[in-house]
């Protein structure tokens, strides 16, 4: 369901239905099959493993999300919870939660999006509540992103919207929307801001990927109207590391780079 690199490049995270994440060392010797031993088992959630990130500049720590309505803090080196978030807590989550995001200016703070439909703001120094509530969505936040400033984060929903938030104040600053003919509400599957964030993308159910205006809250562009685009389900988004390209995964089992000189690969 999940995965992630660490920040040197030199381990890979995924994890999924069986409630772990597993750690594997990309330099490790594979087994005869080409498969690469699993270094680390971090086990301990009661739920799905729905995503994973490692922390900024780090390789020792990642913190995940879980069916099990908590994020986790992990020791990779130990393989043991440094620290969870929600649970028994009256200020966590109330239901699944499905995504995380690290705050690249702050890498103490991170925000999660839940079934429950708010995203939350963490600070892992203080497990036992949140920092913030956001309210506004009217159904699942599939995915949360903060923005290129860390000050601010988008959320994608089931709602059909994506919305950003402003962690300092706790108001929603913008809410895009774009109304369907036939009244459809596509959801929300995945987002992804361009470095400067100017640009919001962003990947629905339908397999429609818009290209917001984040100021003008304004569709710039919809890949998914260009030719040969995703015949299914947008699972996943993500920006090269220097923001000239973007991939995203379907459920019609491509993988789509768009470089935004106009060229378009297809995996």
């Amino acid at each position: 369901m999940t995965c992630a690199f660490s920040p040197t490049g030199q381990s890979v995270a995924c994890g999924g239905l069986d409630s772990m994440c597993s750690i594997f060392n990309l330099n490790s010797p594979a087994d005869r099959d080409g498969n690469l031993p699993v270094s680390r088992t971090l086990g301990g959630h009661r739920g799905y493993v729905s995503c994973c990130q490692y922390v900024p500049d780090e390789d020792i720590h990642i913190i995940t999300s879980s069916g099990d309505q908590t994020c986790v803090l992990w020791d990779i080196t130990t393989g043991l919870r440094t620290s969870v978030f929600g649970g028994e807590f009256q200020s966590g989550h109330t239901a699944d939660v499905l995504s995380v995001s690290i705050n690249g200016s702050s890498s103490k703070l991170f925000v999660s999006g839940s079934c429950d439909a708010t995203a939350r703001l963490w600070d892992t120094r203080v497990a036992s509540r949140a920092v913030r509530t956001f309210h506004g969505h009217e159904g699942d936040v599939n995915t949360v992103k903060f923005f290129p400033d860390g000050n601010t984060f988008g959320t994608g929903s089931d709602d059909g919207t994506c919305r950003l938030f402003d962690i300092r104040t706790g108001h929603q600053l913008q809410v895009y929307y774009q109304q369907h003919r036939d009244n459809e509400v596509p959801q929300v599957t995945s987002i992804a801001f361009s470095i400067s964030g100017r640009l919001l993308f962003a990947g629905y159910k339908n397999g429609d990927c818009y290209v917001w205006d984040t100021l003008l809250a304004r569709v710039v562009l919809n890949l998914g109207s260009l030719q040969n685009s995703h015949e299914g389900l947008i699972s996943c988004l993500g920006l090269s590391a220097d923001g000239s390209a973007l991939c995203t995964g379907s459920y019609d089992t491509n993988l789509k780079i768009w470089a935004f000189g106009g060229h378009r690969m297809v995996m």
